[in-house]
C-alpha cells in the first residue's frame, strides 16, 4: 500500500495564536490506491491570520496602494513575502510617514494595529474629502509584517534565529543588559545579533532599504514602529538606544511630544529616549537615523505597548507564549486597537502640517534647552 486518496479538508483556527491550519481528512469512501505516493500529513499551519488579513487588505486596496514585495522568507517549507503598501503624493519632496509592525514575530498586536489603520484608511477614502486632500500633499508607507517567518513560527527572532532589532552592526557605547542588550553567543539564546561581520538579515536589510528610499530621502519624514511586551504603561521611544547622548533632532521630538499632549491631554503615554530604559546593540532605528542625509529631518519612534498590564488583568496569559506579548481576550484587543488610532492620525496630520510647527532659528535653540531640561536634567524636587 503506497498511499490513499484524501477527499475532504478541514480548516482549523487556533484562538490563542491566530494560526490558520489546513489538514486533510480521509473520506469515508476513500479507497487504497497504488498510483498515488504517500504524502506526509502535516498539522502545521500553512499561513497565519495577520498574513491573510494583509493579503485581503492589499487585494481590496490594489487600486489605491502602490504595493511591493521587498523580500521573501522561507520557514519549514512555507514561503512568505515581506510586503509594503504606499499611498499619497508621488512628489519625492513631499513629507512622509511610515508605519511598521511585526519586527518581532511574537508581537502580533503591533501588526494588528497597523493593519487596522490600513483597513480604516481604505474605508475613509470612499467619503473623507479631507483625507483625500491630505494624501495629495503627503505619502503614507506601510510595512505591517516585517518578520512573517517569525510570526508564523511564533518566535521573536526570524527563521534564522536572529533578533532583527539587534541585527544592525553598531554597538552600544556603554554596558547593556545581559543577553537582552544583544548577544553573539548563538541563536539558541534569545536576542541573538547574528554572526559578527555577516550580512544583515534579509528582513532587516529590506526595512532599511524602505526607510532610505521612501522616508529618509525626503526633507521630513516620521517612522512609527509598533511593538509590545515591555512595561506597565504604553511608551513612545525615540533615539538613541545605543548611547545616552542627545539625538540631533531633540527639539523636533520635543515639539511633537508637546503638540500631542496638548491635543490629547489624557493620552497616558510615556514619551522618552529609549536610553532612559536600557541600552542595546544593533538597534535598527538608531542605524537608520544615523544614515539619514543632512539636512533632512527623519524622526523614528517606537510605540511600545505595555503588555504587563494585560497579564495583570488576565494572569492565565502567563501560560501562553502569545500571552506575554499580546492581549488574548477579544474585547481587550479591540480596546488596544481603538486606543492607539489617535496617535497614528496625529502623526499623519503632523507630517501634513509640518511647516506650521517645525522649529527654526532661535526658537529651535530655546526648544533644545527645554528638551534637555525635560529629559536630561535630574529632578531636584
Amino acid at each position: 500500500m503506497t498511499g490513499f486518496r484524501l477527499h475532504a479538508a478541514v480548516m482549523h483556527a487556533d484562538s490563542q495564536t491566530g494560526y490558520i491550519a489546513s489538514f486533510a481528512v480521509p473520506s469515508p469512501t476513500s479507497r487504497i490506491t497504488r498510483d498515488a505516493p504517500m504524502q506526509p500529513l502535516s498539522f502545521l499551519p500553512d499561513t497565519f491570520a495577520e498574513y491573510e488579513d494583509l493579503k485581503s487588505i492589499l487585494d481590496q486596496g490594489s487600486a489605491s496602494f502602490a504595493i511591493r514585495t521587498v523580500c521573501e522568507t522561507t520557514v519549514r517549507g512555507r514561503r512568505f513575502g515581506v510586503h509594503t503598501a504606499s499611498i499619497g503624493s508621488t512628489d519625492p519632496q513631499a513629507p512622509a510617514i511610515g508605519f511598521f509592525g511585526g519586527i518581532h514575530g511574537l508581537e502580533r498586536i503591533g501588526s494588528q494595529l497597523v493593519l487596522d489603520y490600513m483597513r480604516a484608511l481604505l474605508a475613509r477614502l470612499e467619503w473623507d474629502e479631507l483625507l483625500v486632500r491630505q494624501l495629495q500633499s503627503i505619502r503614507l508607507v506601510f510595512m505591517p509584517i516585517v518578520n512573517p517567518g517569525g510570526m508564523w513560527a511564533a518566535t521573536r527572532a526570524n527563521p534564522n534565529g536572529v533578533d532583527l532589532m539587534r541585527n544592525a552592526p553598531q554597538n552600544a557605547d556603554e554596558r547593556v543588559p545581559l543577553l537582552a542588550g544583544g548577544q553573539r553567543v548563538g541563536a539558541w539564546l534569545p536576542w541573538y545579533r547574528g554572526r559578527r561581520g555577516a550580512p544583515m538579515e534579509a528582513e532587516a536589510a529590506a526595512l532599511l532599504q524602505v526607510v532610505e528610499a521612501e522616508l529618509a530621502a525626503r526633507p521630513l519624514s516620521i517612522a512609527l514602529d509598533c511593538h509590545s511586551g515591555y512595561g506597565w504603561t504604553d511608551s513612545i521611544w525615540f533615539p538613541y538606544a545605543r548611547t545616552r547622548k542627545l539625538m540631533p533632532h531633540l527639539p523636533e521630538m520635543y515639539v511633537l511630544k508637546t503638540m500631542f499632549e496638548r491635543s490629547h491631554p489624557h493620552h497616558g503615554y510615556t514619551f522618552e529616549p529609549q536610553s532612559h530604559q536600557y541600552l542595546l546593540h544593533g538597534d535598527l532605528w538608531d542605524f537608520a537615523y544615523d544614515r539619514a542625509p543632512a539636512p533632512n529631518v527623519f524622526l523614528p519612534m517606537t510605540l511600545e505597548l505595555g503588555s504587563w498590564l494585560w497579564i495583570k488583568k488576565n494572569p492565565r496569559q502567563l501560560f501562553s507564549r502569545q500571552g506575554f506579548f499580546n492581549p488574548v481576550k477579544a474585547h481587550r484587543t479591540a480596546r488596544v486597537l481603538r486606543r492607539h488610532a489617535n496617535l497614528l492620525d496625529f502623526l499623519a496630520r503632523a507630517v501634513f502640517s509640518s511647516q506650521r510647527w517645525l522649529p527654526q532659528g532661535n526658537r529651535r535653540e530655546q526648544l533644545l534647552q527645554s528638551a534637555i531640561d525635560h529629559w536630561y536634567t535630574p529632578d531636584t524636587a
